[in-house]
């Protein structure tokens, strides 16, 4: 009788430590490090304010993350949660599509912001040279991503520390100046509160990044327990940074100098200690782009292999690596089209559309959440939102409403090219109906994963 043999499986080797680690870097990320500049402009002082009210609602979203991930501790997270919740397959394809081409044009656009530190630094100023730097950056950290999900784990703990010394530093030479007499933290560059709501949904892009702790489930340590934790710690940590660093570089400059540099934080840092505190900042923001590029290349990765191993997306693509225990043709196919939008050098409006597609996806985790309570009220919930009203937990439902009202402050070229996105994800659907499966599984065995 001829033995079966097993397909390699992801191997569990990522502690809270290095998860929590990599939800700190992802919500971190490089956007801070520009997005501060536009956020003291429209609320000058009190800008600690608009970055505490932004954590909590962003927070809504990530408690809906840490229930459902500790359910179904799965990769391919936020597909598994609608094909759980709806039972309608071309909802949850669609859903993992928006979030592949999320990861993948983050990918490019942060790459593109990385060459243009390094060529900065360097003094070059040709629009291939920073292509090419983008491109290296890119094969680096995807031949990083294939070595294995230790080698990716310790290298985003590396440039996480590095990253979150950026705002420690700034932090710490503000610190002196807290307090100072001519300071008022409550103040407001205009008599009206209404600025302080934009600021708000601006804010709230930068802590986008929790959510991907959900998509490396399958690598995770006692993921039930870990998944939860991790994202909370992530929330409560940058938000603490965050607070701190808003506050200092108003001590340090007037917030009107600070929303016209183009390096807000570089700003700040030079006019603390000199050029050379602007070198330092720029140093680590390299690190900073570098380690989004490595956490939206993995998080596209595994998104790929999970819709693929559960008859999404064509069989090959849930392939691993003997050897590494990655994902080896889905890292390939994500460092490929990684690679494509670089070429045309700037592509902020697909970058909006990538964020325009993150809220969608917002919106459908926190309403899956409130389906699962009603439709599965018995399952095993490790981690559990309080308090509900019914079966409808409050937390998840605000979370859904703040995520769907921020969908209208877009405008219309950025929905246009989602729809163009979501779309071509229709067309594909229908087009491979012949190697994958269509309907949704009547169980998605999330069980058979968490003791693995």
């Amino acid at each position: 009788m001829n033995e079966v043999k097993k397909s390699p499986k992801l191997k569990r080797r990522i502690s809270l430590f290095a998860l929590t680690a990599y939800g700190v870097g992802n919500v971190l990320g490089a956007g801070i490090y520009a997005l501060i500049g536009d956020v003291v402009g429209i609320t000058g002082n009190l800008s600690w304010l608009a970055f505490i009210i932004a954590a909590i609602t962003g927070a809504f979203t990530g408690l809906s993350y840490a229930e459902l991930s500790a359910m179904y501790p799965k990769s391919a997270a936020e597909f598994v949660y609608t094909e759980e919740a709806f039972k309608v397959r071309i909802l949850s394809f669609i859903l993992g599509w928006i979030i592949i081409f999320s990861g993948i044009f983050s990918a490019a656009t942060v790459a593109l912001g990385f060459a243009g530190y390094i060529s900065d630094l360097l003094g070059f100023d040709m629009t291939i040279i920073t292509i090419v730097f983008a491109i290296g950056l890119i094969l680096e950290l995807s031949i990083i991503n294939f070595i294995g999900i230790k080698t990716s784990t310790w290298t985003n703990i590396v440039f996480t520390l590095i990253e979150a010394s950026g705002l420690i530093f700034i932090i710490i030479i503000g610190i002196p100046k807290f307090g100072s007499e001519n300071i008022n933290y409550f103040e407001l560059p205009t008599i009206s509160i209404m600025p302080m709501f934009s600021a708000v949904a601006l804010i709230f892009f930068a802590y986008i990044g929790f959510e991907d702790i959900a998509n490396i489930a399958e690598e995770v340590k006692k993921p039930q327990k870990n998944l939860p934790k991790a994202i909370i710690y992530s929330i409560v940590i940058t938000t603490v940074l965050y607070c701190l660093t808003a506050l200092s570089v108003v001590s340090i400059a007037d917030y009107k100098n600070i929303a016209d540099s183009g390096a807000p934080l570089n700003y700040v840092a030079t006019v603390a200690i000199g050029p050379v505190g602007g070198l330092i900042m720029s140093i680590i923001a390299l690190f900073a782009t570098a380690n989004t590029v490595l956490i939206m290349l993995i998080v596209t990765s595994r998104m790929m292999y999970g819709m693929a191993r559960d008859k999404a997306l064509p069989k090959p693509l849930s392939k691993i690596s003997p050897a590494f225990r990655t994902p080896a043709i889905s890292v390939l196919l994500t460092m490929i089209f990684a690679i494509i939008p670089v070429f045309f050098g700037d592509i902020k409006i697909v970058a909006d559309a990538t964020v325009f597609g993150v809220l969608i996806n917002f919106f459908l985790v926190n309403i899956s959440l409130i389906a699962l309570r009603r439709k599965q009220p018995d399952v095993e919930r490790p981690f559990k939102l309080k308090p509900s009203i019914g079966w409808v937990p409050i937390i998840a439902l605000l979370g859904a409403i703040v995520s769907f009202a921020l969908l209208f402050i877009f405008n219309w070229l950025t929905v246009f090219i989602q729809t163009i996105i979501i779309t071509c994800g229709i067309i594909v659907f229908y087009a491979m109906k012949s190697k994958i499966e269509t309907k949704a599984l009547s169980k998605i065995q999330a069980k058979n994963t968490i003791n693995e």
